[in-house]
This record gives structure tokens, sequence and C-alpha cells, in this order.
């Protein structure tokens, strides 16, 4: 049985909200509320992988275990890496890492649950998630990151072969091809522990680069992706996913009350 721990990059560093993590959102900050969902939800070792001491201040008041890493990592990849470093620094204790975004307070922890097990089943590198595009404007708008994979007929996971920023793949003859779909990248991730060392160690890669995303990285040095398709990610329906934004927060509000009763019976 594989040993796995998941642990949630958090930092203060948001220009679009700044303080974020530490928001009070009805009582309880917002790491508070994300750690909550998570620890209700998931049986694996949980850890705050924290940029800024007043993170980890915060965590200890509810009993989190937080480790503060470096607050100029470029990424949360790798700071989770470096809070895993801190932790296990043998590389012996756990085999699978669970990265969780610290503001996926509307993200359903449960979404790994079928990633751990890919990474399981088929030794791939790195799990993550997609979901079918339906919307024309996504499709063509370069903010929404794509998954390109061969998915044939009846099929809900593949090899990831690309991640781009531009509408993909091209479809030269539909009349030919009856799967035309698109699907959107779901930034959740399950790494083999030695995986995510791996990729932190590695240069930026020329394709990461130039698309500004660093699972490309991940590709271009031979690690293998697979994505798995998933119909929903959220606990409400209705709310945002994460909250980056004033507005996001203010949409969120609410929904906090739902939240609670769905991790109570997560509990149950």
């Amino acid at each position: 049985m594989s040993r796995v721990i998941t642990l949630m990059p958090v930092r203060l560093a948001a220009t679009r909200l700044p303080n974020k993590p530490l928001r009070v959102i009805n009582g309880k900050t917002m790491v508070q509320r994300v750690y909550e969902n998570v620890k209700a939800a998931l049986n694996t070792d949980i850890a705050i992988a924290a940029g800024d001491q007043a993170i980890v201040d915060e965590c200890k008041k509810f009993g989190a275990t937080a480790i503060l890493t470096d607050p100029n990592l470029p990424s949360g990849t790798d700071r989770i890496a470096a809070a895993l470093k801190i932790l296990d620094p043998e590389g012996t204790k756990y085999d699978i890492v669970v990265d969780f975004q610290g503001d996926n307070i509307n993200v359903d922890p449960k979404v790994t649950l079928p990633l751990i097990e890919m990474v399981e089943r088929t030794g791939c590198d790195i799990a993550t998630c997609g979901m079918l595009i339906t919307s024309e404007e996504d499709k063509n708008n370069p903010n929404v990151v794509k998954i390109i994979m061969g998915l044939k007929e009846g099929e809900k996971e593949a090899r990831c072969l690309y991640f781009t920023r531009a509408t993909a793949p091209y479809t030269r003859n539909p009349e030919k091809c009856p799967n035309q779909d698109l699907y959107y990248h779901i930034g959740i991730y399950v790494f083999k522990a030695a995986s995510l060392q791996k990729m932190v160690s590695l240069p930026t890669g020329v394709l990461e680069k130039r698309e500004a995303l660093e699972q490309l990285r991940a590709l271009e040095n031979g690690m293998e992706v697979r994505a798995m398709l998933v119909d929903n990610i959220k606990l409400v329906k209705e709310a945002p996913a994460d909250i980056n934004t004033e507005e996001d927060l203010a949409n969120s509000l609410p929904y906090i009350k739902s939240w609670c009763l769905l991790v109570i019976f997560f509990l149950a």
C-alpha cells in the first residue's frame, strides 16, 4: 500500500487578493477551511507548505503541520517539493504526493483519490485531471489551458501528449474523426514522490518558457503524465472553485455554511 502525503502550498503574496490565506470567512481563515476539507475527505498525512511565518503561526492555532519554505520559490510545485524534503529528507517515508492548492476552498479533495489510484496502477510520474470544454469562447481563450491526449471512444484517461494555450488539436478531416472534443486542464496533481523531486531539479524547458506552463517541463524530459476526465470538481456547484479576487470571495460567502455541512457529512 502506498504511503501518501497531501501537501498544500500556501503563500501570502497574492496581488489580486492580498493576504488571501489569512482572510477570515465566517469565523475561520481560508487556509483553515481548506485544510479541514482535506482532512475530512482524505485518509493521508497532511501538511501545509507555507511561504510565510504568519501562515505557520496561523496553522499552529488549528493544529495543522506547517513547514516554512523559502518565500522566493517560483511555484507551488517547488514549494511542496521543498516541504517534502524537510519532512522526508531521505526520500523513504512517502511514495506519493498530492498537491492540493491552499485556495481550493470549493474543490472536493476526493477528486484526488482516482488520481492516486492511477499513479499506483500505471506507474506514471504525474497524474492530473481534465474536463470537457463546452464553451466556444473557452476553446479559443489562451488563458484556458488544454490537454492534448488520444482518447478512444469510451475512454476516460490517457497519457498526456501536450498542454497548450492554443486551440488544439486541430481536426483536418471532421468527417473521418468522431471525437473532436477539447479538454480543459484542471490544475490538480498527484506525483510520485521521486518524480516530484526530479521535476523541480530540472532546468526550465524551452516549451515551458514559451507557453508559461510548468507541466511541459515534465513532458520535455520524458516523464509520463496521465490525465483522467472528471465531470465535476466542486463541493457546491454554484460557487467558485477557488478564490482569487474580492468578487470570488463575495460570491463564495453565501455557500460557506453549505461547505460546513458537507464536511460534517464526510466525517459522519
